[in-house]
């Protein structure tokens, strides 16, 4: 009787100490939450994006100390979830507004997928922690390559790269260059390589300053040189025209009731504005623009739901305008796909009305044009019913602009690099993407959604012109820098002329995420390193 209630006290001793040694101290806890809101803070729409620089130090201090791998992986978990948290929180808008949810719901509710997605930085804080045991603090190091690794992992895994930590400087051109050689993983290791060098110096001050200020020095070397290196390793192709460019944000409401009188006024409403737009913009030219140079108009992603292919009214009064202006029209439509079903598309219209080119979303988003839900799992059908199942498109198709040739993505494919990558591999001399983030609401989502198309310009090299329904509308220079952005939730019209003096083929545009392929391998090749230590260790003797 002894013995077994002796056994149990072990057995509840074994288990309390799992859980102490699993589970941060309060002021080990007090660090990761403090990390996690100065990450939080340099993302939009707070903006202090300085703090990304030295955000993560606090985290990466409690990691290094970690006497478990568990209590690493614990610390990165609460730091995941309050990072998700705190920078996506706008995905309960729809729920709220539209699925009319209850707030007192949708923001616990928002919590599941926020925790499964905090798992990837949770599972790299763990494997640094690993790492760093094995091979002691100087290791902290190697957290940049580490953290990218499961950057791409969440990426590979989810589809989303939402928030990946080099977002956060995509409104200061100087410091995202460096994404036309790793893409924003580059971006993303050059932060966590600052955060780990001071990180170092507060673990080992006398051994590790000298070696961190060289290190961040190399970095700041590195971001300011990128583009000179970029200059250097360019393919450049010859000069093109310049043709104008019309932007139209409609401002179409989110609450459609569908009726006929209301979506006559509101296809009048994107004539009306691409009207005025031609109209301004010959008034205060001081030279008539040259009809032998394509003129473009361009309409958002919006609920109106075009079919230009299946509606002859909207074929005949985007035809009579396309002739009585000389212009083309792009405009998002839905389109039927040649296996039956639709497809979410992009179309240009040439000045006879015409179909001349067509783009089918090939990146659908989950639950919103598609299910990704087994047709056997019990009410994946009510689902579909409800969210319909768009046909994801296969090929990149590029659309004439004079003698421009331009890849057009819809929407969410901004976020997604392999579609830029793409198109321009396939010959774009411009980038253009229309969006609709209304259903958002006035949110955060704006201004991280075009940094998400701020990287596709630079990781490409391209001019990105982008066109809301309701904002942000921008130019985005190749380099990065945004211009004539619109306000969010109002009509606008911007008019552009596309000046371009040479392409360029950068080494990202080429050879894709062959950085953060790299960085995997060597964070496999330490990790890998650190269990056959460990096994060594416990065969001697």
């Amino acid at each position: 009787m002894d013995q077994v209630a002796a056994a149990r006290v072990r057995e509840q001793n074994r288990i309390w100490k799992f859980i102490r040694t699993s589970i941060p101290s309060l002021p080990e806890t007090s660090l990761v939450i403090g990390s996690a809101l100065l990450t939080v803070l340099s993302f939009p729409n707070f903006d202090l994006w300085f703090l990304a620089w030295i955000g993560l130090v606090p985290l990466l201090f409690v990691v290094a100390r970690a006497t478990t791998s568990r209590r690493a992986f614990v610390a990165g978990w609460l730091w995941g979830t309050i990072f998700f948290y705190g920078t996506c929180w706008w995905l309960t808008y729809p729920m709220i507004h539209y699925a009319h949810i209850s707030a007192w719901i949708a923001y616990p509710l928002f919590l599941l997928p926020v925790i499964f997605v905090a798992l990837f930085p949770a599972a790299a804080c763990g494997l640094t922690a690993r790492v760093i045991n094995q091979f002691g603090s100087w290791a902290v190091v190697i957290a940049p390559l580490i953290w990218v690794s499961f950057e791409w992992l969440r990426y590979a895994i989810t589809g989303q790269l939402w928030n990946a930590l080099g977002y956060s400087q995509a409104f200061y051109p100087l410091f995202i260059q460096s994404a036309a050689w790793g893409g924003v993983y580059a971006v993303g290791f050059l932060l966590l390589a600052v955060n780990a060098a001071v990180a170092s110096v507060l673990l080992r001050p006398r051994t590790s300053a000298p070696l961190s200020i060289l290190a961040i020095l190399f970095i700041a070397l590195l971001i300011i040189g990128t583009p000179s290196f970029q200059q250097a390793g360019r393919i450049t192709s010859q000069s093109t025209s310049a043709p104008m460019v019309t932007a139209i944000q409609p401002n179409v409401p989110m609450d459609l009731e569908g009726d006929l009188k209301q979506m006559s006024h509101l296809l009048e409403r994107h004539l009306s504005l691409s009207r005025s737009a031609i109209d301004q913009f010959t008034e205060h030219e001081t030279l008539p623009y040259p009809s032998s140079l394509p003129r473009l108009v361009i309409w958002p992603e919006s609920p109106m739901n075009f079919s230009y292919s299946r509606d002859p009214h909207l074929r005949e009064v985007v035809g009579r305008f396309a002739r009585t202006n000389q212009a083309s029209v792009l405009l998002n439509s839905l389109e039927p796909a040649a296996g039956g079903g639709d497809q979410n598309s992009a179309v240009i219209v040439n000045e006879q009305g015409e179909i001349i080119a067509r783009y089918d979303k090939i990146r659908l988003m989950p639950f919103g044009e598609y299910v990704p839900l087994p047709r056997w799992l019990p009410g994946a059908s009510s689902v579909r019913s409800l969210v319909g199942e768009f046909k994801p498109g296969s090929s990149y198709t590029l659309m004439p602009l004079g003698a421009l040739r331009v890849g057009v993505f819809i929407c969410v494919e901004a976020a997604h690099p392999g579609i830029a990558r793409s198109f321009t591999n396939e010959g774009a001399d411009v980038l253009i993407n229309i969006s609709n983030d209304g259903y958002l609401g006035p949110t955060p989502v704006m201004r991280q959604h075009l940094a998400n198309a701020i990287f596709r310009a630079v990781e490409n090299d391209r001019d990105l012109i982008r066109v809301t329904n309701t904002g942000i509308t921008a130019y985005i220079r190749a380099n990065g820098t945004v211009l004539d952005r619109t306000d969010g939730f109002q009509e606008a019209v911007r008019t552009w002329t596309i000046t371009q003096s040479g392409n360029s083929s950068t080494f990202y545009s080429r050879h894709g995420d062959v950085f953060v392929y790299g960085c995997a391998l060597m964070s496999l090749g330490f990790i890998s390193a650190s269990f056959m230590r460990r096994r060594v260790s416990e065969a001697r003797p």
